[in-house]
């Protein structure tokens, strides 16, 4: 195992010796999903070269002996680079996942998906026409449709797209582009709810429209547990673990409109079916709304948190514990 600060060069060395060229690797960000994690180590050990590079960064505080075990053992073996971090936050590490890699291109995934045979080849070959690609994501319950004429963009598409962002759970970046932008924004905390969205702006700024290949595709297990879900859920809490990252996107991108999505934003997020059917709950959600709006404004007004800089993650820490 590595801690934050390590280096595995060395690893990337061996892994050369059996590939002319690291061309592309895996980052997966986990956080409170040991046995999960495992299993998709496993699934994508099954359809991945044994020589593509497997990074797993590590956020939870202490696995039980087995599970430790079990990774300290394949990261032994080779199998994986296991990277442990002391305080959680998805952007650090992805930024960090980002920093070690030794792949020209870096495809994160989330830690509860089961990956397609042809997600590694579909990424790559994707890469040809855009320096980020988002791959297919099918959740719980979705098939691949075909989208009809007129019809909004999916994910569970069959078609491939241009379009202006991605999902976290299944996208590929050009390393040497995404350190050119700095990596992910780590002021977006706790659920880092629109990181995603913060960082295809910057792309489509710097760089152009991102890429939807649809044979890059995994099946999302979307658990319950873990995960972003380790916070409050969204509908029922006075925390503001969605309604920051709402309004730090905003007020950061300042797209078209803007303001008007900030003024309207404390309406719809009480224009639920659960605030409908508990209107108890419609106080909370507006503290909500106020205490995300205000820190996103100290976040905005502290400047952008990039790779290296780790203060968000501080505060990251004193909110969700």
């Amino acid at each position: 195992m590595l801690d934050a600060n390590g280096l595995h060069r060395s690893h990337c060395r061996a892994l050369s010796m059996n590939q002319s060229s690291c061309d592309i690797s895996i980052a997966i960000p986990t956080y409170r999903r040991g046995d999960i994690v495992l299993e998709t180590i496993a699934s994508l050990r099954a359809v991945v070269s044994p020589a593509i590079e497997i990074v797993i960064i590590d956020q939870t505080e202490e696995h039980c002996v087995e599970v430790a075990s079990r990774l300290r053992l394949l990261h032994e073996a080779g199998e994986i680079v296991w990277v442990k971090l002391s305080q959680p936050s998805i952007p650090a590490a992805m930024n960090h996942g980002l920093s070690i890699a030794s792949g020209k291109i870096v495809l994160f995934l989330d830690d509860d998906i089961v990956p397609d045979r042809m997600l590694i080849e579909a990424h790559v070959q994707a890469h040809s026409k855009s320096s980020l690609v988002a791959g297919q994501v099918l959740q719980p319950g979705e098939h691949l449709e075909p989208l009809r004429k007129g019809e909004n963009f999916r994910y569970n598409s069959t078609e491939p797209a241009w379009v202006e962002e991605f999902i976290g759970c299944n996208f590929s970046v050009d390393r040497t582009a995404a350190l050119q932008l700095g990596g992910f924004d780590e002021n977006f905390v706790g659920a880092a709810y629109r990181y995603e969205a913060e960082f295809a702006h910057r792309h489509l700024k710097a760089f152009g429209h991102i890429y939807f290949e649809p044979q890059a595709l995994v099946h999302h297990l979307r658990l319950s547990a873990g995960g972003t879900r380790a916070h409050d859920h969204h509908l029922r809490t006075s925390r503001p673990t969605h309604s920051v990252g709402a309004y730090y996107y905003l007020l950061k991108t300042r797209r078209p409109g803007w303001w008007r999505e900030v003024l309207w934003r404390p309406f719809r997020a009480v224009s639920t079916r659960h605030h409908l059917r508990r209107p108890w709950w419609i106080p909370a959600t507006l503290v909500s709304e106020l205490r995300g709006f205000l820190l996103a404004l100290r976040l905005c007004r502290e400047g952008p948190r990039m790779i290296g800089q780790s203060s968000a993650v501080r505060w990251t820490v004193r909110e969700t514990h």
